[in-house]
């Protein structure tokens, strides 16, 4: 948990409302141009990039402030995301960092070094994390886990 890291993170998230700027678009057109195979896995792309962007910023910044919801949330959305198969983990850190990067250029200049070393860390956090749901997961229901094709 960081003070520090949360107030420059919530002044990013700030200045980005005061913006009025919804990250989720280019955030998703970036995500899609980096894995258009993963595209047919959205039923609704307009209710999922909401949920999905909303979730992934509320994740980093509760790590941020110490939230003892952040774990079971990710191991949740972990295990649920295993019914879309064995989703490479390259995936998941593309689109945290994806959304960092986003959130960056939204915030316009709230964006500093600070903001962004303290979004960084929590975004490695939230990477280890699924990391650790995804292996504890796999030694709990080995028989369910996704195995990957080929």
């Amino acid at each position: 948990m960081s003070d520090t890291d949360a107030a420059l993170m919530e002044v990013s998230l700030t200045a980005v409302a005061d913006a009025g700027i919804d990250i989720r678009h280019m955030l998703f057109e970036r995500f899609f141009a980096a894995y258009p195979e993963r595209r047919a896995s959205f039923i609704s792309i307009d209710a999922s990039s909401r949920r999905m962007t909303d979730e992934t910023l509320q994740m980093m910044f509760g790590l941020a402030q110490g939230e003892g919801w952040v774990w079971p949330l990710v191991a949740e959305l972990v295990f649920t995301h295993r019914s879309y198969g064995a989703l490479p983990i390259a995936e998941y850190d593309a689109f945290i960092d994806m959304t960092v990067e986003e959130l960056g250029v939204a915030a316009g200049t709230a964006w500093n070094a600070g903001a962004a070393a303290a979004w960084q860390r929590h975004a490695d956090a939230l990477k280890a994390m699924i990391r650790t749901a995804r292996a504890e997961w796999e030694r709990a229901m080995p028989a369910g886990a996704p195995q990957p094709a080929g």
